[in-house]
Parts: C-alpha cells; structure tokens; sequence
C-alpha cells in the first residue's frame, strides 16, 4: 500500500500548470484567430466568465471559404522532455475541437489532437506521441509531437460547418 501512495505522489509532483484559470487569471496572451484572416466571417471570443473558468465561444461562419475560430495562447520557452501528455479540464457543448501545440510560435507546422465534448466537466488526456503535425487544415508527412519544447498552445473548432460554439476551460496541465 506504502508503494502506491508514494507513486501517486510521484505522478501528483510531476504535473505542470501550464493555466489555471480564476476570476483574477490574466489572458492577455491569450488571442482569438478567426477566418477573417482568410476573409471568412467565423467570429470567435475569449474572456473569464462570472464563475472564473476560460471561456471560448462565437459562431463558425462558411461564408466566403472560412469554417474556424481558433484560441491561442503564447507563452516563454517550455522544456517539456519530462512530460509525456498535456491534461485539459474543459467543459464543451458536444461539439468536436482541436488542441493544439507548436514548438515555436513563428513555426506554420501544429501538432493536433481531435477530441469531442459533452455539457459536463471532463478530463481530455492527451499523449505527445498522439498529436500529428497540420498546417491549414492539412496533415503533414512528419514526425507526430515530440514534446521537447512549446511555445504555444491552442483550441480551434472546424466541423466544416456553420455553428455556435462554447468552451469552457478550468485548467491545462503537462503530466
């Protein structure tokens, strides 16, 4: 028994926040990128709702080719070898989303990892190894998510449909 507490104390001191969301979190680096910079008309936005959780919301528009509205969030130089997955605590709409990683804010290339939701809180456990490499939509022929660094993390919805759209994010972590 002695063996299993220390080794889930172990798991427990090995988890980063990456963010903790509260009524007192500063999102200034936390920015809405929508179609519009494609000239689609996808209209995404992010503020702390009454209860203190992210939330990431808007409408996915197809008119003029667009289809998604993404939420990003850049941060210093992470080393991340130690970590194996990125753990979200999220509460959806029953909608599908992206979360997404880069290694460099200025790289095109992000690693993505499809998950669905439900209206309740939920845990999404999210192995490097899992996350493929995309570019515009597009799946790269690369190498999936390393994990040796990060610079930038982010949520994207794009069912290839016009939708309203609700996240709410309470923490994100590197276990």
């Amino acid at each position: 028994m002695r063996t299993l507490i220390f080794i889930s104390t172990l798991l427990i001191m090995n988890a980063t926040i990456l963010f903790d969301f509260s009524n007192t979190s500063n999102i200034y680096n936390w920015r809405i990128v929508d179609d519009v910079v494609m000239g689609g008309r996808s209209n995404g936005s992010f503020e702390i709702n009454e209860d203190g959780h992210g939330k990431f919301s808007g409408y996915v528009s197809l008119e003029n080719n667009g289809g998604f509205s993404s939420l990003r969030y850049n941060f210093e130089t992470k080393q991340a070898t130690e970590f194996s997955k990125f753990v979200l605590y999220i509460k959806g709409d029953g909608k599908s989303y992206q979360f997404r990683v880069k290694q460099s804010s200025r790289d095109y290339v992000s690693y993505i990892y499809e998950f669905d939701t439900t209206a309740d809180w939920m845990t999404v456990e999210i192995p490097f190894k899992d996350m493929y490499p995309g570019f515009r939509g597009r799946r790269l022929r690369q190498a999936n998510f390393q994990g040796d660094v990060m610079e930038e993390i982010g949520f994207l919805i794009g069912n290839k449909k016009a939708q309203s759209f609700e996240l709410l994010i309470d923490k994100i972590e590197l276990q």
